[in-house]
């Protein structure tokens, strides 16, 4: 499964995608609306972890471009803020399948993708990995 992590703390970024390369996921990661796009064009996603506030460009930008670009792929909003806490993300983006603390706990965020990206299963890599199933 493809994921595209868009987040511009650079070290964050880093982190998620290390924990889910470890799963199996084949993650590309872009730290502004300018890099996320440039991937979607050359490349693909099934799913995309999108920071909500970005320092540079629109994350609801990305979403929107997601929609048009790879209309299948799900965007799984994360933030440390309390924008858009009231669900009305959903209204803003309809490719958005979730909404997530920055601070969620990796095994957490591995499990939203891997369920919002179609229920790949990478039991195998787990194993691999010395991950617990």
């Amino acid at each position: 499964m493809k994921v595209l992590i868009v987040e511009s703390d650079e070290e964050l970024g880093t982190i998620w995608a290390r924990h889910l390369k470890r799963y199996g996921f084949e993650v590309t990661l872009a730290c502004d609306q300018a890099g996320a796009i440039d991937a979607l064009r050359h490349g693909e996603a099934d799913v995309i972890v999108l920071n909500l506030i970005l320092r540079e460009g629109s994350s609801l930008a990305v979403a929107d471009f997601a929609s048009y670009r790879h209309p299948d792929a799900r965007v799984i909003f994360v933030t440390d803020t309390t924008f858009f806490s009231d669900g009305s993300i959903f209204s803003f983006a309809p490719n958005a399948c979730a909404y997530l603390r920055t601070q969620t706990p990796l095994d957490d965020l591995a499990a939203m993708v891997e369920h919002y990206g179609g229920g790949f299963a990478p039991s195998a890599t787990h194993e691999a990995a010395g991950l617990p199933h």
